[in-house]
């Protein structure tokens, strides 16, 4: 017996003409209910509003009962009760549904949804009028029968699965829910027309960067998520052990006062002290203060010698480890994926990196998800135009595979976010300005004050990047040749052995999304920039056997997913364009 394969709802309404080349078509679709509305089959052929309609011979609060899921499980909570009135709508539930229902399906496959008409002789409207229900329904394809927003829809003849919903229970019953109100079911916030809209975007992205790379003849190599070497401090990752210790967790207090505490206090007492001395207050007052200091200072010293008894107690034996080793998940697999592109010539990583996230959990999150590439025997400028192109043909490929996502989201969210796609995609290269230029322009800036002092010598502050981005130059800018001591020590030094060649491309209204690093290929050079910095040299052993063996000069970049995301869809929060969003004390399902 022949059977019909599941049409997408997108191949079915996805066409200019709304899908009226189907009429007349057997189709089977499946989906879940985003909305509907009842009539009475009386009244079918004369209204025309799309509104709902209650049948003749029914009251007003009757005909909701029947309509509305919600309000049949209030009335049944009532009815338990022995309330009069819901006794008497228990009465009008237990009639069947009668009439046709106009549903709206959506499989998840495009933004347009599906209108359904199903007759109650077919099947019980009230299994299936309620939002979130799942149904396979297989029927013909017609013309809309009143004018609005749908040019067809599908007449039922068939009901093959029914998943129903409890509507107390279930989320999503409400039609319209904020971010903030869905991201504490991230298991069914993908169900709601905004959050499917970037999900299918991320899937367009994700094919479209190995389309890039593939086609430019890099080749895939997966990094590890499990490393024993850490480029920047190992305080910053999250360690692996099976050596569990509830006392590495413990703070060394004193009469409930910890050494974090006492040294703000500190802090705070040294000022007041200053602050007495420039009011030329009386001696008494100034020796009191200087007297408290010192036994906050005696206090400190006290909690920090406890700390480190502590620490000589609890200090963990990694021998003894699953690895034998200390080990964490990934920071940043740059250093992993120097080795492969020194055998293979030009390489790409697709994959999480893990960090613990204090601050801005609107900005960052403990698991995001980043693109890796790297080159030999290529310069900085190498990889500025890579990353360039890159970023090029990502934006390119939203416009083309996924528009009428991106428009929902503009409509909806951010009605810029085309123009700054369209800037990305403009004609020419990226403005470039040097580290110092940038220092420079912003020190000029005497109509915007900076919560941040701007100086050359330090990291730019989210605020700065901006401004050069937004206000400045108004499109995506590319900053390179940073001071040697705000980039890793693998970043090569320039010969004014105080900028490295490094380079950042800067976006309007999300900063930096692309860091770019000609990595360091002497030796030499390399060794004295791991102890100046204070990390372990047995720790890079084998990433040093790179310089000492076969040599060349190489470069990449690592462009932060989610955040391009962000960027391409407007949306201000990086916890709403990531599937299952990873932050400081949220880690849902």
């Amino acid at each position: 017996m022949d059977s019909l394969k599941r049409s997408q709802i997108k191949s079915i309404v996805g066409s200019e003409n709304g899908g009226a080349q189907f009429v007349g078509q057997r189709v089977l679709v499946g989906g879940w209910v985003k909305s509907f509305h009842v009539k009475p089959k009386k009244e079918v052929a004369v209204d025309s509003g799309g509104t709902d309609v209650a049948p003749r011979d029914l009251k007003c609060a009757e005909a909701l009962c029947l309509k509305i899921p919600l309000l049949r499980c209030i009335v049944k909570i009532l009815n338990q009760g022995g309330n009069p009135v819901g006794e008497k709508l228990e009465a009008v539930m237990q009639k069947k549904m009668e009439g046709i229902a106009y549903l709206r399906i959506n499989d998840g496959s495009c933004v347009n949804h599906l209108q359904i008409v199903l007759d109650s002789d077919l099947h019980p409207l009230e299994q299936v009028t309620a939002i979130g229900t799942s149904v396979l329904l297989e029927g013909v394809i017609e013309q809309a029968q009143t004018e609005g927003k749908y040019t067809i829809e599908l007449k039922v003849d068939k009901v093959l699965h029914v998943g129903p919903v409890n509507p107390i229970k279930y989320p999503l019953s409400k039609s319209r829910l904020s971010l903030e109100a869905i991201r504490v079911y991230p298991h069914f916030r993908a169900r709601t027309t905004t959050v499917a809209s970037v999900m299918r975007i991320r899937s367009i992205l994700t094919y479209a960067v190995h389309k890039f790379f593939q086609e430019n003849d890099f080749h895939h190599v997966t990094m590890p998520v499990i490393t024993t070497t850490c480029s920047q401090d190992h305080q910053t990752a999250f360690h692996i052990t099976q050596l569990l210790s509830a006392s590495n967790h413990e703070k060394t207090q004193v009469d409930g006062v910890t050494l974090e505490g006492i040294q703000a206090a500190i802090k705070e007492k040294t000022k007041r002290i200053e602050e007495l001395k420039r009011s030329d207050s009386n001696k008494d007052a100034v020796f009191t203060a200087e007297q408290d200091l010192k036994a906050a200072n005696e206090l400190a010293q006290k909690l920090e010698n406890e700390e480190k008894k502590m620490e000589k107690v609890v200090e963990v034996d990694y021998s003894k480890d699953y690895f034998g080793c200390e080990a964490h998940l990934s920071v940043d697999p740059g250093l992993h994926l120097e080795s492969y592109a020194c055998a293979l010539g030009a390489i790409y990583h697709f994959g999480p990196v893990f960090q613990p996230v204090e601050q801005q959990l609107s900005k960052n999150l403990a698991e995001m998800w980043v693109v890796n590439a790297e080159q030999v025997f290529a310069e900085l400028e190498c990889a500025m135009r890579c990353a360039e192109d890159c970023l090029k043909s990502l934006s390119n490929s939203i416009m083309t595979g996924c528009p009428d996502d991106i428009k929902f989201l503009s409509t909806r969210f951010d009605n810029k976010c085309m123009n700054r796609i369209h800037a990305v995609l403009s004609e020419g290269p990226f403005p470039r300005v040097s580290y110092t230029e940038a220092v420079e322009a912003l020190q000029k800036v005497s109509d915007h004050p900076f919560a941040t002092k701007v100086e050359w010598g330090v990291t730019l502050s989210e605020e700065h990047r901006r401004y050069l981005a937004d206000e400045l130059h108004k499109r995506p800018i590319i900053v390179y040749n940073y001071p040697k001591e705000v980039k890793p020590f693998y970043s090569r030094l320039n010969d004014d052995n105080k900028t490295v060649s490094a380079f950042d491309i800067i976006l309007p209204k999300v900063g930096t999304v692309v860091c770019g690093i000609q990595k360091e290929e002497r030796n030499y050079m390399i060794s004295s920039r791991i102890k100046e910095v204070g990390l372990k040299e047995e720790q890079f052993d084998w990433y040093l056997d790179l310089r000492r063996h076969g040599t060349v000069k190489h470069a990449g970049f690592q462009i932060n997913f989610d955040q391009l995301v962000m960027f391409l869809t407007g949306f201000g929060d990086i916890r709403d364009v990531v599937p299952f969003p990873r932050t400081k004390n949220d880690a849902k399902c």
